[in-house]
């Protein structure tokens, strides 16, 4: 004779997703302990009867209302009878391995390549309707572990993952070596055209992550593929990197120029003079290095060009230029009448260019002396200004 239960209780591991209790005689003085996050369902003659949550309970007539239709079981005694039960575990059961059964056939958008790729990951189930995923799966079983719940959705989890990934690389033109990228976006996508099929048998798909595609390494033909890729991104980093470079190197020369233009400004305001007058002063040296006057004339400068370089410049640049052509004017013996005419006078105030017969500066306004182009004592034409005759050493008037 079977054994009469007195306390029924569940006895599987966290891992069970539906577990039966091996008991199947009880009588109407049995306790019934339902844990949180189970419920428990009454089976007698193949058909689910009552639903219990979490508590504890008598089973008597009065607490199982649809037992009266199959037996009558007196509330005073001990009568036993005979019935399943089943516990459901409702917990979340997370880090459910899946993986494809065969390579995923595409072609390769960018270098229409065929190609076969694999998929993996993990996914978080729980029952969200106990009798829905007893009747429709569990029957006659005593367990339902984890894994033979995924082996029974693997047909529709397989084909809709497989189409899904193929469907998404052709549409979007996703790179092989780019789709990593996109597992967060096709989890997503996955989990959404997943939960109708789990939800059909009472089961929720609470999390859905692909976390590896397996790529045919090894393949001779990818293998190639990946050359040609890599050896393409590669030139592509090269050159950019190369275009990098020339661009840092003109900004460098670019601010050094205008560093070096700031200091020779900074110079130039610090001892006097502008830049005009310096290029004038270069002028200057470079005619004082001649010979002759004549190979001003090959240089296409006249004496009376390069003169007013001293007079403009100031006193300390303008000395030097006098110096530079004193010894030059020493070697004229005669001086042409129409050369004489056409000598060019200067300011005695500003050192800028005089009109003939001027009586006035055109640009300080100071009084022009009558005579203050010849030596009164030796009859020299001044080609610059000063305050005594370079040739007779007499004291300039005006």
């Amino acid at each position: 004779m079977a054994k009469i239960a007195d306390i029924i209780k569940y006895e599987g591991d966290n891992s069970t997703f539906i577990w039966k209790h091996p008991c199947e005689d009880f009588n109407t003085t049995t306790q019934l302990i339902v844990h949180e996050s189970q419920e428990a369902i009454f089976f007698m003659n193949g058909q689910a009867l009552d639903l219990f949550g979490a508590g504890r309970y008598t089973l008597e007539t009065q607490n199982i209302p649809l037992l009266r239709k199959f037996a009558n079981i007196p509330t005073d005694g001990k009568t036993p009878f005979h019935c399943e039960v089943y516990f459901i575990n409702k917990t979340e059961q997370m880090a459910i391995k899946w993986g494809t059964d065969s390579k995923v056939q595409y072609i390769e958008p960018t270098y229409k390549f065929p190609l076969s790729i694999g998929a993996s990951g993990e996914m978080a189930l729980s029952v969200n309707d106990s009798r829905k995923l007893l009747v429709k799966l569990v029957g006659t079983e005593r367990v339902l572990e984890r894994n033979q719940l995924v082996t029974f959705f693997r047909a529709f989890l397989m084909t809709k993952v497989k189409a899904y990934i193929a469907q998404e690389m052709k549409a979007n033109a996703i790179n092989i070596f780019e789709i990593d990228e996109n597992l967060e976006e096709f989890s997503k996508d996955l989990q959404n055209r997943l939960c109708g099929d789990f939800n059909e048998y009472g089961v929720t798909l609470n999390r859905f992550f692909i976390t590896t595609i397996v790529k045919p390494d090894g393949d001779s033909q990818y293998e190639k593929f990946k050359e040609l890729h890599f050896r393409q991104y590669s030139d592509i980093a090269e050159a950019k990197l190369r275009q990098q470079t020339e661009v840092i190197n003109a900004q460098t020369e670019a601010q050094k120029t205008v560093i070096d233009s700031k200091a020779q400004a900074t110079k130039r305001a610090q001892e006097g003079y502008t830049y005009q007058q310096e290029r004038g002063f270069d002028v200057a040296q470079t005619a004082a290095g001649n010979e002759a006057v004549g190979e001003f004339s090959n240089m296409g400068i006249g004496l009376g060009m390069i003169t007013g370089v001293g007079g403009t410049v100031g006193n300390m640049i303008g000395g030097a230029v006098n110096n530079a052509f004193a010894g030059i004017t020493e070697q004229q013996t005669t001086t042409p009448p129409q050369a004489a005419e056409m000598t060019t006078a200067f300011c005695e105030n500003c050192g800028a260019v005089l009109s003939p017969d001027s009586a006035f500066c055109e640009e300080c306004g100071m009084p022009v002396p009558k005579d203050n182009r010849k030596c009164a004592k030796c009859g020299y034409v001044f080609e610059r200004p000063g305050k005594f005759c370079p040739k007779c050493g007499t004291k300039r008037e005006g």
